[in-house]
Protein backbone atom coordinates (compact mmCIF):
# COMPACT_ATOMS: atom_id res chain seq x y z
CA UNK A 1 0.00 0.00 0.00
CA UNK A 2 2.70 2.08 0.64
CA UNK A 3 4.41 1.65 -2.54
CA UNK A 4 1.35 2.15 -4.29
CA UNK A 5 1.13 5.50 -2.36
CA UNK A 6 5.07 6.39 -3.04
CA UNK A 7 4.35 5.63 -7.12
CA UNK A 8 0.84 7.65 -7.38
CA UNK A 9 2.85 10.62 -5.48
CA UNK A 10 5.82 10.55 -7.74
CA UNK A 11 3.56 10.20 -10.70
CA UNK A 12 1.65 13.00 -9.22
CA UNK A 13 4.73 15.40 -8.63
CA UNK A 14 5.58 14.61 -12.11
CA UNK A 15 2.50 15.60 -13.97
CA UNK A 16 2.02 18.75 -11.65
CA UNK A 17 5.53 19.79 -12.57
CA UNK A 18 5.96 18.80 -16.19
CA UNK A 19 5.43 21.53 -19.05
CA UNK A 20 1.93 20.45 -20.31
CA UNK A 21 1.92 21.74 -23.65
CA UNK A 22 5.68 20.81 -24.58
CA UNK A 23 4.69 17.17 -23.52
CA UNK A 24 1.29 17.31 -25.76
CA UNK A 25 3.31 18.58 -28.44
CA UNK A 26 6.08 15.72 -27.73
CA UNK A 27 3.32 13.52 -27.75
CA UNK A 28 1.27 14.39 -31.29
CA UNK A 29 4.90 14.47 -32.97
CA UNK A 30 5.89 11.10 -32.14
CA UNK A 31 2.21 9.47 -32.64
CA UNK A 32 2.10 11.40 -36.41
CA UNK A 33 5.72 9.95 -36.85
CA UNK A 34 4.31 6.10 -36.27
CA UNK A 35 1.39 6.92 -38.35
CA UNK A 36 3.19 7.85 -40.95
CA UNK A 37 5.32 4.98 -40.80
CA UNK A 38 2.49 2.51 -40.90
CA UNK A 39 1.07 4.40 -44.52
CA UNK A 40 4.79 4.68 -45.50
CA UNK A 41 5.98 0.93 -44.83
CA UNK A 42 3.41 -1.49 -45.15
CA UNK A 43 4.04 -1.95 -48.75
CA UNK A 44 7.82 -2.17 -48.21
CA UNK A 45 7.61 -4.64 -45.62
CA UNK A 46 4.69 -7.08 -47.59
CA UNK A 47 6.11 -7.06 -51.24
CA UNK A 48 10.23 -6.18 -50.63
CA UNK A 49 10.87 -8.26 -47.65
CA UNK A 50 8.27 -10.67 -47.85
CA UNK A 51 7.04 -10.68 -44.10
CA UNK A 52 4.01 -8.90 -41.92
CA UNK A 53 3.19 -5.75 -43.70
CA UNK A 54 2.83 -4.45 -40.29
CA UNK A 55 6.81 -5.12 -39.29
CA UNK A 56 8.27 -1.75 -39.71
CA UNK A 57 5.27 -0.17 -37.39
CA UNK A 58 5.83 -2.92 -34.92
CA UNK A 59 9.07 -1.94 -34.46
CA UNK A 60 8.48 1.93 -34.93
CA UNK A 61 6.07 1.18 -31.93
CA UNK A 62 8.63 -0.72 -29.97
CA UNK A 63 11.32 2.36 -30.41
CA UNK A 64 8.58 4.78 -29.79
CA UNK A 65 7.57 3.22 -26.15
CA UNK A 66 11.30 2.94 -25.77
CA UNK A 67 11.73 6.19 -26.29
CA UNK A 68 8.77 7.61 -23.78
CA UNK A 69 10.21 5.52 -21.08
CA UNK A 70 13.67 7.49 -21.56
CA UNK A 71 11.80 11.04 -21.83
CA UNK A 72 9.87 9.78 -18.75
CA UNK A 73 12.97 8.93 -16.83
CA UNK A 74 14.97 12.12 -18.33
CA UNK A 75 12.49 14.55 -17.33
CA UNK A 76 11.65 13.31 -14.07
CA UNK A 77 15.39 12.96 -12.16
CA UNK A 78 17.01 16.33 -10.60
CA UNK A 79 18.61 18.42 -12.81
CA UNK A 80 21.91 17.97 -11.24
CA UNK A 81 21.57 14.38 -11.42
CA UNK A 82 21.00 14.33 -15.27
CA UNK A 83 23.49 16.53 -15.80
CA UNK A 84 26.29 14.01 -14.05
CA UNK A 85 24.61 11.22 -15.12
CA UNK A 86 24.74 12.96 -18.78
CA UNK A 87 28.67 12.67 -18.23
CA UNK A 88 28.82 9.18 -17.61
CA UNK A 89 26.69 8.43 -21.01
CA UNK A 90 28.22 10.82 -23.13
CA UNK A 91 31.28 8.61 -22.82
CA UNK A 92 30.19 5.56 -23.20
CA UNK A 93 27.92 6.36 -26.26
CA UNK A 94 31.41 7.79 -27.65
CA UNK A 95 32.98 4.38 -26.58
CA UNK A 96 30.25 2.63 -29.29
CA UNK A 97 31.09 5.51 -31.50
CA UNK A 98 34.84 4.38 -31.58
CA UNK A 99 33.58 0.55 -31.85
CA UNK A 100 31.62 1.45 -35.23
CA UNK A 101 34.83 1.66 -37.81
CA UNK A 102 35.71 -2.02 -35.56
CA UNK A 103 32.52 -3.95 -35.47
CA UNK A 104 30.29 -1.55 -37.46
CA UNK A 105 28.00 -2.65 -40.48
CA UNK A 106 28.53 -1.08 -43.48
CA UNK A 107 25.79 -0.46 -45.40
CA UNK A 108 26.56 1.58 -49.06
CA UNK A 109 29.77 2.32 -48.44
CA UNK A 110 29.66 3.66 -45.19
CA UNK A 111 29.93 2.02 -42.14
CA UNK A 112 27.59 4.02 -39.45
CA UNK A 113 26.37 1.02 -37.26
CA UNK A 114 26.49 -1.49 -34.94
CA UNK A 115 24.35 -4.20 -34.12
CA UNK A 116 23.48 -4.62 -30.48
CA UNK A 117 21.29 -7.53 -28.93
CA UNK A 118 19.04 -5.44 -27.48
CA UNK A 119 18.75 -2.21 -30.70
CA UNK A 120 20.16 -4.08 -33.82
CA UNK A 121 21.58 -1.91 -36.46
CA UNK A 122 21.98 0.80 -34.11
CA UNK A 123 23.86 4.39 -34.86
CA UNK A 124 25.97 5.56 -31.99
CA UNK A 125 26.23 9.33 -33.24
CA UNK A 126 22.62 9.81 -32.46
CA UNK A 127 23.15 8.84 -28.84
CA UNK A 128 26.65 11.03 -28.53
CA UNK A 129 24.75 14.20 -29.91
CA UNK A 130 22.38 14.74 -27.02
CA UNK A 131 25.08 14.25 -24.19
CA UNK A 132 27.58 16.53 -26.22
CA UNK A 133 25.12 18.85 -25.66
CA UNK A 134 25.41 19.18 -22.02
CA UNK A 135 29.17 18.00 -21.68
CA UNK A 136 29.76 21.18 -24.62
CA UNK A 137 27.23 23.63 -22.37
CA UNK A 138 28.80 23.46 -18.83
CA UNK A 139 32.25 23.93 -20.09
CA UNK A 140 31.31 26.63 -22.11
CA UNK A 141 29.08 28.18 -19.13
CA UNK A 142 31.68 26.52 -16.71
CA UNK A 143 31.73 29.67 -13.37
CA UNK A 144 35.54 27.86 -12.56
CA UNK A 145 37.08 29.20 -15.68
CA UNK A 146 36.65 32.80 -16.67
CA UNK A 147 38.72 32.38 -20.20
CA UNK A 148 35.69 32.04 -22.95
CA UNK A 149 38.78 31.35 -24.87
CA UNK A 150 40.08 28.71 -23.11
CA UNK A 151 36.57 27.34 -22.41
CA UNK A 152 35.91 27.66 -26.14
CA UNK A 153 39.06 25.54 -26.79
CA UNK A 154 37.87 22.66 -24.57
CA UNK A 155 34.40 22.12 -25.90
CA UNK A 156 36.25 21.78 -29.02
CA UNK A 157 38.24 18.58 -27.39
CA UNK A 158 34.90 17.50 -26.77
CA UNK A 159 34.43 17.47 -30.32
CA UNK A 160 37.67 16.77 -31.88
CA UNK A 161 37.47 12.79 -31.49
CA UNK A 162 33.24 13.05 -32.64
CA UNK A 163 34.80 14.36 -35.84
CA UNK A 164 36.94 12.49 -36.77
CA UNK A 165 35.25 9.19 -35.92
CA UNK A 166 32.43 11.09 -38.12
CA UNK A 167 34.81 11.63 -41.03
CA UNK A 168 36.62 8.30 -40.69
CA UNK A 169 32.30 6.49 -41.49
CA UNK A 170 32.60 8.77 -43.51
CA UNK A 171 29.19 11.02 -42.60
CA UNK A 172 29.75 14.44 -43.67
CA UNK A 173 25.68 15.37 -43.14
CA UNK A 174 26.15 14.63 -39.36
CA UNK A 175 29.78 16.29 -39.34
CA UNK A 176 28.02 18.91 -40.39
CA UNK A 177 25.28 18.89 -37.91
CA UNK A 178 26.93 18.64 -35.29
CA UNK A 179 29.47 21.41 -36.19
CA UNK A 180 26.76 23.72 -36.73
CA UNK A 181 25.30 22.76 -33.16
CA UNK A 182 28.95 23.30 -31.57
CA UNK A 183 29.25 26.56 -33.34
CA UNK A 184 25.28 27.93 -32.08
CA UNK A 185 26.48 27.32 -28.64
CA UNK A 186 30.05 29.07 -29.09
CA UNK A 187 28.20 31.99 -30.61
CA UNK A 188 26.01 32.17 -28.33
CA UNK A 189 28.12 31.70 -25.00
CA UNK A 190 29.92 35.35 -26.05
CA UNK A 191 32.85 33.95 -28.37
CA UNK A 192 34.29 36.83 -30.31
CA UNK A 193 32.49 37.06 -34.02
CA UNK A 194 36.11 36.66 -35.64
CA UNK A 195 36.91 33.65 -33.90
CA UNK A 196 33.73 31.80 -34.73
CA UNK A 197 34.14 33.26 -38.34
CA UNK A 198 37.96 31.93 -38.66
CA UNK A 199 36.28 28.59 -36.53
CA UNK A 200 33.67 28.48 -39.67
CA UNK A 201 36.42 29.18 -42.12
CA UNK A 202 38.52 26.32 -40.87
CA UNK A 203 35.63 23.75 -40.97
CA UNK A 204 34.84 24.90 -44.96
CA UNK A 205 38.79 24.41 -45.80
CA UNK A 206 38.92 21.24 -44.12
CA UNK A 207 36.03 19.78 -45.80
CA UNK A 208 37.13 20.59 -49.07
CA UNK A 209 40.99 19.09 -48.84
CA UNK A 210 39.26 15.86 -47.36
CA UNK A 211 36.98 15.90 -50.63
CA UNK A 212 40.05 16.31 -53.19
CA UNK A 213 42.77 15.03 -51.21
CA UNK A 214 41.06 11.35 -50.07
CA UNK A 215 38.45 10.88 -53.43
CA UNK A 216 38.64 6.94 -52.65
CA UNK A 217 36.43 7.58 -49.39
CA UNK A 218 34.88 11.52 -49.59
CA UNK A 219 34.06 11.39 -53.80
CA UNK A 220 30.59 10.40 -52.80
CA UNK A 221 30.72 13.74 -51.58
CA UNK A 222 31.38 15.20 -55.23
CA UNK A 223 28.93 13.01 -56.86
CA UNK A 224 26.04 14.20 -54.57
CA UNK A 225 27.38 18.16 -55.35
CA UNK A 226 27.10 17.27 -59.05
CA UNK A 227 23.87 15.59 -59.49
CA UNK A 228 22.81 19.06 -57.24
CA UNK A 229 24.13 21.27 -59.69
CA UNK A 230 23.58 19.30 -62.71
CA UNK A 231 20.17 17.58 -62.89
CA UNK A 232 21.11 15.90 -65.85
CA UNK A 233 24.37 13.90 -64.48
CA UNK A 234 21.84 10.90 -63.88
CA UNK A 235 23.30 10.50 -60.09
CA UNK A 236 20.22 11.99 -58.18
CA UNK A 237 17.40 9.50 -59.07
CA UNK A 238 15.91 9.55 -55.48
CA UNK A 239 15.98 13.40 -55.62
CA UNK A 240 14.02 13.60 -58.79
CA UNK A 241 11.45 10.92 -57.96
CA UNK A 242 11.25 13.23 -54.50
CA UNK A 243 10.55 15.94 -56.38
CA UNK A 244 8.19 14.37 -58.59
CA UNK A 245 6.01 13.36 -55.82
CA UNK A 246 6.34 16.65 -54.30
CA UNK A 247 4.93 17.72 -56.81
CA UNK A 248 2.42 14.95 -57.91
CA UNK A 249 0.73 15.65 -54.50
CA UNK A 250 -0.21 19.13 -54.71
CA UNK A 251 -2.07 20.72 -52.06
CA UNK A 252 -4.30 18.10 -50.82
CA UNK A 253 -2.37 15.18 -51.71
CA UNK A 254 -3.11 11.61 -53.18
CA UNK A 255 -4.95 9.93 -50.58
CA UNK A 256 -3.75 7.94 -48.07
CA UNK A 257 -1.52 4.72 -49.42
CA UNK A 258 -2.11 6.11 -52.88
CA UNK A 259 1.50 7.37 -53.20
CA UNK A 260 4.33 5.92 -55.22
CA UNK A 261 7.52 7.31 -53.86
CA UNK A 262 7.46 4.53 -51.47
CA UNK A 263 8.04 2.31 -53.83
CA UNK A 264 10.20 3.57 -55.88
CA UNK A 265 12.82 5.09 -53.30
CA UNK A 266 14.50 2.48 -50.54
CA UNK A 267 14.90 5.26 -47.79
CA UNK A 268 11.50 6.98 -48.04
CA UNK A 269 10.53 6.35 -44.34
CA UNK A 270 13.92 7.76 -42.93
CA UNK A 271 15.07 10.44 -45.30
CA UNK A 272 12.46 11.10 -47.45
CA UNK A 273 9.51 11.21 -45.17
CA UNK A 274 8.20 14.50 -46.24
CA UNK A 275 7.85 13.80 -49.75
CA UNK A 276 5.73 10.58 -48.58
CA UNK A 277 3.48 12.78 -46.37
CA UNK A 278 3.76 15.69 -49.16
CA UNK A 279 2.67 13.01 -51.56
CA UNK A 280 -0.15 11.23 -49.64
CA UNK A 281 -1.28 13.95 -47.99
CA UNK A 282 -0.79 17.73 -49.74
CA UNK A 283 1.47 20.66 -48.79
CA UNK A 284 -0.94 21.83 -46.21
CA UNK A 285 -0.21 18.88 -44.16
CA UNK A 286 3.79 19.58 -44.38
CA UNK A 287 2.68 23.37 -43.50
CA UNK A 288 0.82 22.03 -40.31
CA UNK A 289 3.40 19.94 -39.26
CA UNK A 290 6.42 22.77 -39.44
CA UNK A 291 3.84 24.83 -37.47
CA UNK A 292 3.65 21.65 -34.77
CA UNK A 293 7.47 22.11 -35.29
CA UNK A 294 8.12 25.88 -34.88
CA UNK A 295 4.74 26.26 -32.34
CA UNK A 296 7.42 23.79 -30.33
CA UNK A 297 10.72 25.49 -30.55
CA UNK A 298 8.78 28.83 -29.80
CA UNK A 299 7.44 27.64 -26.70
CA UNK A 300 11.27 26.72 -25.63
CA UNK A 301 12.38 30.02 -26.10
CA UNK A 302 9.76 31.23 -23.82
CA UNK A 303 11.34 28.87 -21.66
CA UNK A 304 15.04 30.49 -22.02
CA UNK A 305 14.05 33.86 -21.68
CA UNK A 306 12.94 32.84 -18.50
CA UNK A 307 15.30 30.94 -17.06
CA UNK A 308 18.07 32.00 -14.93
CA UNK A 309 21.10 29.30 -15.40
CA UNK A 310 23.27 29.95 -17.94
CA UNK A 311 24.23 26.30 -18.12
CA UNK A 312 20.37 25.22 -18.55
CA UNK A 313 19.86 27.74 -21.14
CA UNK A 314 22.62 26.94 -23.71
CA UNK A 315 21.47 22.94 -23.12
CA UNK A 316 17.75 24.28 -24.23
CA UNK A 317 19.43 26.34 -27.00
CA UNK A 318 21.73 23.12 -27.85
CA UNK A 319 18.87 20.90 -27.92
CA UNK A 320 16.55 23.33 -29.98
CA UNK A 321 19.16 23.92 -32.62
CA UNK A 322 20.15 20.41 -33.40
CA UNK A 323 16.53 19.84 -34.24
CA UNK A 324 16.47 22.90 -36.29
CA UNK A 325 19.19 22.32 -38.24
CA UNK A 326 18.39 18.97 -38.54
CA UNK A 327 14.69 19.46 -39.99
CA UNK A 328 15.97 22.57 -42.56
CA UNK A 329 18.61 20.02 -44.03
CA UNK A 330 15.79 17.03 -44.16
CA UNK A 331 13.09 19.09 -45.27
CA UNK A 332 16.15 20.83 -47.66
CA UNK A 333 17.22 17.59 -49.12
CA UNK A 334 13.34 16.62 -50.03
CA UNK A 335 13.37 20.27 -51.49
CA UNK A 336 16.29 19.71 -53.63
CA UNK A 337 17.56 22.87 -51.86
CA UNK A 338 20.46 21.13 -50.68
CA UNK A 339 22.42 17.79 -51.51
CA UNK A 340 21.41 14.33 -50.28
CA UNK A 341 22.90 13.85 -46.69
CA UNK A 342 20.57 11.01 -45.31
CA UNK A 343 19.18 13.03 -42.20
CA UNK A 344 16.32 11.85 -40.64
CA UNK A 345 13.31 14.40 -39.01
CA UNK A 346 13.36 14.44 -35.63
CA UNK A 347 9.80 12.86 -34.19
CA UNK A 348 8.45 11.96 -37.51
CA UNK A 349 11.13 9.45 -39.60
CA UNK A 350 11.46 5.94 -38.95
CA UNK A 351 14.47 4.85 -37.23
CA UNK A 352 15.49 3.56 -33.84
CA UNK A 353 18.61 5.36 -33.06
CA UNK A 354 17.03 8.81 -34.01
CA UNK A 355 13.75 8.03 -32.19
CA UNK A 356 16.01 7.18 -28.93
CA UNK A 357 18.38 10.36 -29.41
CA UNK A 358 15.10 12.27 -30.31
CA UNK A 359 13.51 11.36 -27.07
CA UNK A 360 16.79 11.94 -24.72
CA UNK A 361 16.55 15.92 -25.77
CA UNK A 362 13.00 16.02 -25.53
CA UNK A 363 13.42 14.81 -22.27
CA UNK A 364 16.63 17.34 -21.75
CA UNK A 365 13.77 20.31 -22.62
CA UNK A 366 11.12 18.70 -20.22
CA UNK A 367 13.42 18.28 -17.45
CA UNK A 368 14.59 21.87 -17.78
CA UNK A 369 11.43 23.56 -18.44
CA UNK A 370 9.38 21.92 -15.62
CA UNK A 371 8.05 23.99 -12.52
CA UNK A 372 10.76 24.57 -9.84
CA UNK A 373 9.60 23.43 -6.79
Amino acid sequence: MNYNSSINKNFYDFWKNINKTLFFLIFSLFLLGLFFSLVSTSLIASDKLDTNSYYFFYRHLFYIILAFSILIIFSSIDTKSLIKLSYFLFFLSLFFLILVPLIGVEVKGSKRWIDLPFLPRFQPIEIVKPFFIILASTTLSSEKNRNIYLKFFLSFLLLLPIILLLINQPDIGQTLLIFLTWFSLIFISGVNLIVFLISFSFLLISLILLVFLLPSKFGYILIRLKAFFDPKSGNNYQSEKCSDAIMSGGFFGKGIGEGDLKNRCPEAHTDYIISVISEEFGILFIIFLMIILLFFVHQVFQKINLEQNNSYKLILMGSVCIMIFQSLIHIGVNIRLFPTTGMTLPFISYGGSSIVGTSILAGFILNLTRRKI
